[in-house]
């Protein structure tokens, strides 16, 4: 700490943030440039922040979620040019300091200069107060009282030097001058440190439980239904029941097993998701008549998912509404994924509330894995016997071209045709599956490249001539007791698809658009799909408000059915 050598007295307070800054002793990750607005910034803002941006995640797009959408990303997002790197690599108090004297943060003059300097004197302020010297002395804490709640009203919101009011430079101007009387009075440099440890640990301990109440409360909203969603399948269920059977019936079912048509499989329990997912296929289509969508979901949603595209069909295109239960060949006896689903030890990992605790990884508690709909996929040469290619489409996708040139494309003797994913470290194999288990490392290549479920056609054909359900089956058998992964469908899909992925051209589909607020703008506007995977789903409050118009331009908000449910863009 630089001190004077004639002179005990304690530094101001800006000069003793140089101490945070060059000491490793603290270890401060968030405030590492001297910047003391930020340790203000989360005693005053992190409950706001905490409320507006419910956002976490887990497994691949999670963990992006983490770095680039919750409270912890956003206060590293405000530090100054050149920081954020070294912030995020966690550099030694030297690197620290090179990045603060950086020429080029001297010349610019930051847009919240003031802002951020109203902030330090906050900052500085509650440090006198707290102070013994400063508590002794009546005149200068009632003096300081008054000028904190000034400077506090006189900030607000405000982020930049703009949005502060006109009189904000005399009140910046009153504290400075009575923070300069406490610094005549307070000459204890020790007790200033003390406190200021004292607050920095305090503020670290708030983020971290900050931290961990957004990711349980965010988890908990991707999973609830909001209740127009709720709503509109009991609306339209009592509707379909007033239908006589001949009324009850799709058009045009003889092309569902031509094989000359384009076929997609759509598995969701989301009536107004699979409707976005049709309506934008078809509205770039160049024949609509020539495209066929089959939809199979749950028992409680089959007759409202009949209903909706009963009632708003889409176009000359074809549509085929199963209920899943239809398939009985599907059972515990055949399917080793249906099995374990079912089992007591499965149930009691999900609902057990004492064992919450147990996996950090609230991603993987997640009772949608319970739903057979998600394994749907590993089973598409039983569900379409006669058919030798389908698309399979994610319901939280939204198309923006036509798709039928993926059907002529020549997959090389593959089965899936998919989008890789392995732009950055996190999307490689390593990531989704236990390498430390002895049958993953013999069998696979901890950096090979994961790719994208959402939008894959697969050759049904060549499944067929490969067995490909088999393997399947052979690796859910494997993981009945999930050493090998974590419950989800993409590790299967990588061990079953294993060696057997024709990688697509990027702009075919687009991720991120559920967790990363950044995916690039001019990628999701020359991409055939996009894709919400994640959290912020964009038919939930918590969706990144930028992306949702993408998704709600194929809702017509004016169907009577949504009215009457309160469903509004």
């Amino acid at each position: 700490m630089l001190i004077s050598s004639s002179s005990r007295r304690c530094l101001a307070i800006p000069d003793i943030s140089m101490f945070f800054t060059r000491s490793n002793a603290f270890n401060v990750q968030f405030f590492a440039a001297g910047n003391f607005h930020r340790l203000e910034r989360t005693h005053w803002s992190l409950t706001r922040e905490h409320k507006s941006t419910r956002v976490l995640s887990a497994t691949d797009e999670e963990r992006q979620q983490q770095q680039l959408y919750n409270p912890i990303r956003q206060v590293i997002d405000r530090a100054p040019p050149g920081l954020t790197t070294t912030l995020d690599s966690h550099p030694n108090a030297s690197d620290i300091s090179e990045h603060s004297d950086n020429k080029h943060d001297r010349l610019t003059e930051p847009a919240d200069a003031q802002v951020r300097h109203l902030k330090d004197q906050l900052i500085r302020a509650k440090v006198y107060l707290s102070l013994p010297a400063i508590k002794n002395n009546p005149h200068v804490t009632r003096e300081l009282r008054l000028r904190v709640k000034e400077v506090t009203r006189a900030l607000g919101d405000a982020t930049k030097d703009s949005d502060l009011p006109k009189n904000a430079v005399d009140k910046l101007k009153a504290m400075d001058q009575s923070l300069e009387k406490g610094k005549q009075i307070q000459d204890d440099c020790a007790a200033v440190v003390k406190k200021l440890r004292a607050m920095l640990h305090s503020s670290e301990e708030q983020l971290r439980v900050h931290k961990k109440q957004t990711m349980f409360l965010t988890q908990l909203t991707a999973k609830t239904l909001p209740k127009g969603l709720h709503c509109l399948p009991l609306r339209l269920t009592t509707e379909y029941y007033t239908l006589n059977s001949s009324q009850q019936n799709f058009p045009n079912q003889q092309k569902l097993e031509d094989p000359r048509l384009y076929h997609y499989a759509l598995f969701s329990d989301n009536i107004l998701a699979a409707a976005v997912v049709v309506n934008s296929t078809i509205s770039h289509a160049k024949h609509p008549s020539d495209h066929v969508f089959h939809i199979v979901t749950d028992r409680l949603n089959y007759a409202a998912m009949r209903m909706w595209f009963l009632t708003n069909p889409p176009g000359k295109a074809t549509i085929q509404v199963q209920n899943i239960e239809e398939f009985t060949w599907l059972n515990s006896s055949y399917s080793p994924v249906l099995k374990q689903l079912g089992s007591p030890s499965m149930i009691d990992y999900y609902f057990r509330a004492h064992r919450a605790s147990s996996d950090s990884n609230l991603k993987f508690r997640n009772p949608k894995y319970l739903s057979i709909l998600n394994h749907l996929r590993f089973y598409l040469p039983e569900i379409f016997p006669k058919l030798n290619k389908v698309l399979f489409l994610d319901d939280d996708i939204v198309v923006q071209k036509d798709l039928t040139g993926l059907w002529s494309l020549d997959l090389k003797g593959n089965v899936n045709g998919a989008v890789e994913t392995c732009g950055e470290s996190f999307h490689r194999f390593d990531r989704y599956l236990n390498f430390s288990n002895p049958l993953i490392s013999k069998n696979f290549d901890p950096h090979a490249c994961g790719w994208a479920y959402g939008m894959n056609i697969f050759d049904l054909a060549e499944w067929r001539r490969q067995n490909i359900t088999e393997v399947y089956h052979r690796w859910q058998r494997l993981n009945r007791d999930r050493q090998l992964w974590k419950l989800g469908t993409l590790p299967p899909g990588l061990i079953t698809f294993w060696k057997r992925t024709y990688s697509l051209d990027k702009s075919w589909h687009v991720l991120g658009l559920g967790y990363n607020p950044n995916v690039n703008q001019r990628e999701i506007d020359r991409a055939a799909v996009i894709h919400y995977n994640g959290n912020l789903k964009p038919w939930l409050e918590i969706g990144i408000p930028k992306y949702k118009i993408y998704w709600a331009k194929y809702v017509d908000y004016e169907t009577v059915y949504l009215r009457e449910c309160n469903i509004n863009p």
